[in-house]
């Protein structure tokens, strides 16, 4: 085989990354995402964006995000390569200087396909063979007003904003406590409970809507059973974090939590709503099944 070059883009240089034949099956097409740069009117930057060449052709390319105003890409969105090129693509992850999680998109049931489940499949070891880890699955929901029913809150909480960051997060603390979330874990694990709180509320900060929209919730005893933060990415309204502390699990209360979250994006103008949850967070899948949110898409998450 004739040698390989890896770059960056350059400004005009969308028709070179869109180049490479993709079938579809499996990552950001499934979320109707197209790709371009911004200079072209797209969401990616240039030099954000990779390709490997082999006598002028694309074989492999990876494009990482952030938005605007981001120092450093926060997704690596796109990973996809040429038939008997996985080697290329895995040279491309370790020779480009950007790193950043990659969520693999897939559609809910994807392994009862065999073309779906083989794709995913060579994707997962190129991300591996990159240097990055398979940390998670995930389920991802759209609600959508008009199609998917919305339950009226059960009254059971009492939900307040906290103003004031220190005591939102003490009880962010007091909720990573025997926590299901695999990211929290990760932190947790490793540098340890400041640093998972940093993260997360990182994430919560990073995201363009208001801190106030922030609501901790009180048990009918007056304890602190828990909070949501309804909130909005760069893609719309999502259900932005809930969580019940510790000594009130068992009582179904994330079930309301994810109710007076929706409500509260719902009563501000939102028509359909993202959220996700980790396959082994079998109480929060259960409160989103009750809630009718259904399962729109499946993801593989790496770090």
């Amino acid at each position: 085989m004739s040698d390989l070059i890896f770059r960056p883009l350059v400004a005009g240089e969308t028709a070179l990354f869109t180049s490479l034949p993709d079938a579809g099956l499996v990552g950001r097409p499934l979320m109707g995402h197209g790709f371009a740069t911004v200079d072209e009117g797209g969401e990616y930057r240039p030099e954000w964006s990779w390709v490997a060449l082999r006598d002028g052709r694309v074989v492999a390319r990876a494009a990482w995000w952030g938005k605007q105003g981001d120092p450093e890409p926060i997704a690596l969105d796109w990973l996809d390569f040429a038939p008997d090129e996985a080697d290329a693509a895995a040279e491309l992850l370790h020779t480009a200087p950007l790193h950043a999680e990659y969520d693999l998109v897939l559609p809910h049931g994807w392994r009862d396909d065999p073309a779906v489940r083989a794709e995913a499949e060579r994707r997962m070891a190129v991300a591996e063979r990159g240097g990055l880890r398979r940390l998670v699955d995930r389920y991802r929901y759209t609600w959508t007003a008009g199609r998917d029913p919305l339950p009226p809150r059960t009254g059971r909480l009492e939900c307040r904003p906290e103003p004031d960051d220190a005591a939102f997060r003490a009880v962010m603390a007091r909720i990573m406590e025997g926590t299901l979330d695999a990211h929290d874990r990760r932190m947790l694990d490793g540098p340890g409970l400041e640093a998972a709180l940093d993260e997360t509320i990182g994430v919560l900060n990073w995201m363009p809507s208001p801190a106030d929209w922030r609501r901790v919730a009180y048990a009918p005893d007056g304890g602190i059973a828990g909070l949501h933060v309804p909130a909005e990415n760069p893609g719309g309204p999502c259900i932005g974090f809930i969580a019940v502390v510790p000594e009130y699990r068992g009582h179904g209360y994330a079930y309301d939590l994810l109710l007076e979250c929706t409500h509260d994006l719902v009563d501000r103008g939102a028509t359909r709503i993202a959220a996700a949850t980790d396959h082994g967070n079998f109480p929060m899948a259960a409160a989103f099944a009750k809630a009718g949110y259904p399962i729109t898409q499946e993801r593989v998450n790496f770090v």
